[in-house]
């Protein structure tokens, strides 16, 4: 397989710091989950190719999803927002689901994003859910969210797996049509 039979197309994740964002990367491309908290220092991207049926040819069709993970510090977002969201795609908005404040943290790390990015699809994640007896944020507070912002929610755990593949997944049902310039549903195998 060629490199240049791939179409590109370039994800965002954005959230505070300790939220998840590098252990859901991990979780969906290696299928790992480290305890370990390391902090991403700067940027850090990481590739997942995909192989999917064009439902009107037939043809398979591949896909290399470039996978942004961005350090969480507020302070950042300013400093790395021009190279980091240039050309974006598309988006996965996390919160912990143990810390209220992340939650409300993510209306900044959108505005930061389509301010340069301008309007990409989005689906927004409440990580950690295998903490069940200190969750703080529901799916419905998520839901409603996302509806403001024309996109779904979806609660993760990068510890057990749950929903980890579905959220990018969901992402990229979204960007496939963009990318792709037709308005079809592919199969993604």
């Amino acid at each position: 397989m060629n490199e240049a039979e791939f179409r590109k197309i370039k994800i965002c994740l954005v959230g505070d710091l300790g939220v998840g964002k590098t252990s859901l990367i991990r979780r969906y491309v290696l299928d790992q989950f480290d305890d370990k908290y390391i902090a991403t220092i700067g940027t850090k991207v990481t590739k997942k190719n995909l192989s999917i049926i064009n439902p009107k040819t037939g043809r398979e069709e591949f896909f290399s999803l470039l996978i942004w993970d961005i350090m969480g510090q507020p302070s950042f977002r300013e400093i790395l927002r021009e190279s980091y969201f240039f050309g974006a795609q598309g988006s996965l908005c996390i919160c912990d689901v143990t810390d209220k404040d992340t939650f409300h943290e993510l209306r900044y790390w959108i505005k930061a994003m389509t301010a340069t990015a301008g309007p990409v699809p989005m689906v927004i994640i409440g990580n950690k859910i295998d903490l069940k007896e200190n969750v703080q944020i529901s799916l419905g507070e998520l839901k409603s969210f996302a509806e403001g912002l024309n996109s779904q929610a979806l609660l993760t755990s990068a510890k057990t797996g749950e929903n980890v593949e579905k959220a990018f997944l969901m992402l990229v049902d979204t960007l496939i049509p963009m990318v792709t310039n037709e308005d079809a549903t592919y199969k993604i195998t």
